[in-house]
């Protein structure tokens, strides 16, 4: 690990951690069911056959996650509503709650809408989920909005759209391949609408948390360069585009349903940031014709590119490559294709998997990657904050709790948080920052 300071990043950058409300909340008795509550019901779909019921129990304990945060010393707080707990019964007085307590610590609450956690009656499929994610974003910023500014819509649509519906690796575990695009569009739309429902609220800081990563491609040859290619605007250009640009690229927007370009006007509508979610590059070849082993995925045979591994360099426990720099690469690549039409931009999760207490890994990686961000806003990037994931180690999806990415260790047997060395060296780097001015403003 580097011992020189980090370099000093401007007056009112944004420091943060990031949950998400299914990953740590717990009592799933108190709420509706979601998708990812019917997933993990079925056998061999959870690696370690685990559910995310009492998960952190943060739902119970949140006043000891705040006061985590308060010692930590972080500016603001990136946690997720749970969509079926706001349908459920004083589901909204827990986000209540939360928020007052936030705000009596000091540390400004930064909701997401929607992390994955879908009510299992709805299906992304279904264009009328868009609308129905509109009203309750409406119903949670009236009840919210006095007391929060900034505003993050949904989480990796990329993601959700890849793993849950064209892979079938997380809920609601569907393997449709090419015929998910309609969820990638839909979840798009319920965006658009939602800063629609945001901005009639008052809202005026509304951002999004779109996970990018540069692809790398294989070699100079010209199968490896088109899968690479391919592989980039379906990841990052699908998501980013619309968005950004008001337009699909190429060959993409004739593949979703509807009336497209009246969509895209609801999908462009402007953003006051731009979040970022950055773990590693992806090396993309041509297709090899079976199965590959990535990331704790299996990808399909017949997709029409393969993920390669990145050698020589460290990988997490997940088994993803350490990369710093194409964090840098990231955000200088983004400023280049989309110049003035990119907002300025957030980091809303980066982090890595490593278990025990002294996890000096850790504390190398998020120092890497905090110097890369640096090296993006000298480069002229306009960067306003960073969000570690996570807060607490917590339930990671299909993995269950096999993989730690917390800065506070959770017994899952007793729940007792421990603070780990990352913990205590992120705070000394708050501390040296000059985090907290002490205001839980929106």
């Amino acid at each position: 690990m580097a011992t020189n300071p980090i370099p000093r990043f401007p007056d009112g950058f944004l420091w943060g951690v990031s949950t998400s409300a299914h990953q740590i909340e717990g009592a799933a008795s108190l709420r509706e069911r979601s998708v990812w509550d019917a997933f993990t019901e079925r056998p061999g779909r959870v690696k370690d056959g685990s559910t995310a019921a009492v998960a952190c129990d943060h739902y119970h304990r949140y006043r000891e996650d705040v006061a985590l945060l308060a010692d930590l010393g972080v500016d603001a707080y990136r946690f997720s509503v749970s969509w079926p707990r706001v349908n459920s019964p004083g589901g909204l007085d827990f986000y209540d709650r939360l928020v007052d307590e936030l705000c009596a610590a000091g540390v400004r609450p930064v909701p997401t809408l929607f992390h994955w956690d879908l009510p299992v009656e709805l299906d992304w499929l279904e264009r009328d989920t868009a609308s129905r994610f509109a009203a309750y974003v409406a119903l949670v910023a009236d009840r919210l909005g006095d007391r929060v500014g900034k505003w993050i819509t949904l989480n990796e649509p990329a993601e959700h759209t890849l793993l849950g519906h064209a892979l079938g690796a997380h809920a609601p575990g569907k393997a449709l391949s090419f015929d998910a695009l309609p969820v990638a569009h839909h979840q798009l739309l319920a965006h658009g609408l939602a800063v629609r429902a945001l901005r009639a609220s008052g809202a005026t800081d509304i951002g999004i948390a779109n996970s990018h990563a540069p692809t790398w491609p294989a070699s100079g040859e010209p199968a490896d360069l088109e899968a690479a290619e391919f592989y980039d605007v379906l990841l990052n250009r699908t998501f980013a585009d619309p968005l950004l640009l008001g337009r699909y690229p190429d060959g993409i927007g004739e593949l979703m349903p509807g009336d497209v370009d009246a969509d895209l006007k609801v999908i462009a509508e402007p953003l006051d940031w731009y979040g970022i979610n950055y773990y590693a590059p992806t090396r993309v070849g041509a297709p090899q014709g079976a199965e590959i082993a990535f990331g704790g995925l299996t990808l399909p045979a017949g997709l029409p590119f393969s993920v390669r591994s990145i050698e020589g360099r460290p990988v997490t426990d997940f088994g993803w490559p350490v990369v710093p720099e194409g964090l840098t690469e990231l955000l200088t690549g983004l400023r280049a294709r989309y110049g003035d039409r990119l907002p300025p931009v957030v980091i809303t999760e980066n982090g890595c998997s490593y278990d025990g207490l002294d996890d000096q890994e850790r504390i190398t990686y998020l120092d890497g990657h905090i110097r890369a961000l640096h090296e993006a806003l000298a480069a002229g990037v306009d960067v306003r904050g960073y969000f570690v994931w996570s807060l607490l180690d917590n339930f990671e999806w299909a993995q269950g709790y096999a993989r730690r990415f917390g800065l506070v260790h959770v017994d899952f047997d007793t729940r007792t948080r421990t603070p780990k060395a990352s913990y205590h060296w992120f705070r000394e780097v708050l501390r040296a920052q000059g985090a907290r001015g002490g205001s839980a403003q929106p």
